[in-house]
């Protein structure tokens, strides 16, 4: 009795046994490349030109409680003189309604717009194949439009300042910031640019505004490292 179960015992271990080895060759665990999307990622090219997304929260009169969100556009280019200085320009369009001061005319979230159009120096700080940060301070102009839409009932053209606005123009503008740079490939970039923008409608002083943008880098032009051919 004691040898058949010895018997079945054994029997059992080597049918299991069996099975595992028939397992084993049938499964292969596979073989994963290294992912090489980001292993030739530098920062010698000369140029890198963005278009993106934007947003701006605006205040288009100098009291207004209620500000503006804007939506909008950024392009920028930036042409690098070194792998971490540049010099950046950027065009930016925003646009959307406002809240306005109490008025008897009716008028509630008209239509306002503002442009900028931006220049100054890049500095590329710490990078790696992954991620890249830069930093600019730009300068340039600013025109707003704000009286497109202020109207009464009867269709008659009302002052700006009758509702808290500015008047429309050209001022003084500026960008403070960077933006923070996610490699997708050694040349495609996704990009988030926040900025501190700082205009000066109406001479009413100094206002600092918030602005973001998000969207996409392409790199391009022959590499600081790279030998030029000889005719």
């Amino acid at each position: 009795m004691r040898k058949s179960r010895l018997f079945f015992l054994v029997a059992a271990l080597a049918l299991l046994s069996c099975f595992q080895i028939q397992a084993r060759a049938q499964y292969e665990q596979p073989t994963v490349a290294p992912n090489s999307t980001l292993a030739n990622v530098r920062y010698d090219y000369r140029w890198e030109v963005y278009g993106g997304f934007a947003y701006s929260h605006f205040n288009a009169g100098p009291d207004l409680v209620q500000g503006s969100n804007l939506g909008g556009f950024d392009i920028q280019a930036a042409r690098f003189f070194t792998p971490r200085w540049a010099i950046a320009a950027s065009g930016r369009g925003y646009y959307g309604t406002s809240g306005v001061a109490p008025n008897p005319y009716g008028i509630k979230g008209p239509f306002v717009s503002e442009h900028m159009f931006l220049a100054g120096p890049e500095y590329r700080g710490p990078s790696n194949t992954h991620v890249s940060m830069l930093f600019h301070a730009l300068v340039g102009g600013a025109y707003g439009s704000f009286t497109s839409r202020l109207q009464d009932q009867q269709g008659n053209p009302v002052p700006p300042a009758n509702v808290g606005f500015f008047s429309d123009g050209t001022t003084f503008a500026s960008a403070i910031g960077g933006s923070l740079d996610l490699n997708r490939s050694p040349r495609l970039v996704f990009r988030i640019s926040p900025d501190a923008t700082l205009t000066n409608f109406g001479s009413a002083g100094i206002h600092e505004q918030f602005a973001l943008s998000v969207g996409l880098v392409y790199r391009l032009g022959e590499g600081f490292h790279k030998p030029r051919k000889r005719k």
